[in-house]
């Protein structure tokens, strides 16, 4: 077994961590500051944290642009990042002087949302609209402060492509999701052939 400690270095060429937690959704989150300047960046640590209420969140390595614009006007929009637009995704990635639009840069067109001030992502076929319900700093175990943030967001309104409804029930591969995976340059995206189904032991009981 390959043994480190992370506070001592790795020891590989890349950081393996992100790799190993992997591959992982991206958050492709879209604000806007206080003047109504559009921004959209991708976050790779990013997950679903609860049902009810929905709440999604991302972790952010600094006070970017992302999260001084949803601490301000306390929302932003989630996108699904997809096969198709993942080129455009990456290209909002880019490191840009505040205010300058990313949805140009892409090529993507900001829509409006219906109950927040952000503007979602059209060409994306899901996207979130939240309300901030938590902007955390991170710390080590020692207690330590550390430059990275954590935002958490209820979700409050959801738009879907219909076409991937099937008899009310959404098809996930179907969406052709992008996925961060570890290293420099590495996504997945997924397939119906690799899909299985395992029912929950307490569900069997039933």
């Amino acid at each position: 077994m390959y043994f480190y400690q992370p506070s001592q270095g790795h020891g590989l060429p890349h950081d393996p961590l992100n790799a190993i937690i992997g591959p992982r959704p991206i958050g492709w989150i879209a604000s806007q500051d206080g003047e109504g300047r559009a921004n959209l960046a991708p976050y790779s640590f990013f997950n679903c944290f609860n049902y009810r209420p929905p709440i999604i969140g991302f972790a952010s390595s600094g006070w970017k642009d992302s999260v001084r614009n949803i601490v301000e006007t306390k929302e932003f929009v989630w996108n699904l990042t997809t096969l198709p637009l993942a080129r455009q995704m990456n290209e909002t990635s880019a490191t840009l002087p505040h205010g300058e639009n990313e949805f140009l840069r892409a090529g993507l067109t900001p829509a409006p949302s219906r109950l927040v001030n952000a503007p979602r992502v059209a060409e994306s076929p899901v996207n979130f609209e939240c309300r901030l319900s938590q902007c955390i700093q991170l710390t080590g175990a020692d207690g330590t402060a550390v430059d990275s943030w954590l935002v958490l967001g209820e979700v409050v309104a959801v738009h879907i492509d219909e076409s991937l409804l099937e008899d009310g029930i959404y098809q996930t591969a179907k969406a052709q999701p992008v996925l961060r995976a570890g290293g420099p340059s590495a996504y997945y995206s997924i397939d119906e052939a690799r899909r299985f189904d395992l029912v929950r032991p307490d569900a069997r009981q039933e």
